[in-house]
């Protein structure tokens, strides 16, 4: 009885938290003159498409352009953090554990105090309102939890799999190349996840950044489609529908990879 019980507040606190999913995609097929109705619709009565047209007529240069950011962020946090993982996991230079504290401290510092230090040294180096300027900002946010992701995970390699690649005449940027990386497939996948996810919703950065480029991510456009079309509902859910799609199938392909990679290194032989 208690089993079932918990089982169903499980499924009763789910519904809640999923509720405002439901009501963006219920409100995204709603007509305009039905959106005032009052009790609302639970349902979408005389579903429209109107929404999704004006997003594939308006939002996909923005779509685009985070698309574009979100694989840039990938690339380069993959290409930072991945050798500094194996730094600090198998090579321990001096002061590892004082870098690693740093990175654990650069999480904690306000996304917006970030933003701000950007934008003088983006002023000045004539790289505001940019793409490349952009990718760079997400990835000072993704680099720190990947470099501890990867320290975690790399750490759980076995020192005896590393020697014998040195014994068969491997570098140690070979053996990182060709013996640590393939083994560490689940922390690359989850740390290219999260640097994307962060990549693709991030809103403080682009609208610091990148406010007057032409070149603008998904959220600076529901942000200025709010703005210019506020009583389009149906188009804005419509829009955070299709913004959202990427993010909804990346973290299902990828849950096994992540759930893998993230709990690395949690136990110890």
């Amino acid at each position: 009885m208690k089993r079932h019980l918990k089982t169903a507040a499980g499924v009763v606190l789910t519904a809640i938290m999923l509720f405002p999913v439901y009501w963006m995609i219920n409100v995204s097929f709603t007509r305009d003159t039905d959106m005032r109705a009052s009790p609302p619709h639970l349902f979408p009565v005389d579903a429209t498409l109107e929404g999704y047209r004006a997003v594939l007529d308006q939002q996909l240069p923005y779509l685009g352009t985070s698309l574009l950011i979100g694989l840039g962020t990938v690339g380069l946090t993959v290409v930072l953090a991945a050798p500094a993982g194996y730094s600090l996991a198998k090579l321990r230079p001096r002061g590892g554990g004082a870098l690693s504290f740093v990175l654990l401290i650069a999480q904690m510092i306000p996304g917006i105090i970030m933003a701000m230090g950007f934008y003088a040294i983006y002023l000045n180096a004539g790289i505001l309102n940019s793409v490349p300027g952009l990718i760079l900002a997400d990835s000072t946010i993704a680099v720190p939890f990947a470099v501890l992701i990867f320290t975690a995970f790399m750490s759980g390699i076995p020192d005896e799999l590393l020697q014998a690649a040195r014994m068969d005449g491997a570098t140690t940027w070979r053996t990182f190349v060709s013996v640590v990386l393939p083994v560490s497939r689940n922390s690359v996948v989850t740390v290219s996840l999260f640097a994307f996810l962060w990549a693709w919703s991030d809103f403080v950065f682009a609208s610091t950044l990148d406010a007057g480029g032409d070149h603008q991510p998904i959220t600076l456009g529901i942000y200025h489609y709010i703005g210019n079309n506020n009583q389009q509902w149906n188009a804005i859910m419509a829009t955070a529908v299709i913004a959202s799609i990427p993010a909804t199938l990346l973290l299902i392909v990828a849950q096994r990879y992540v759930a893998a990679g993230v709990t690395a290194g949690a136990v110890k032989d």
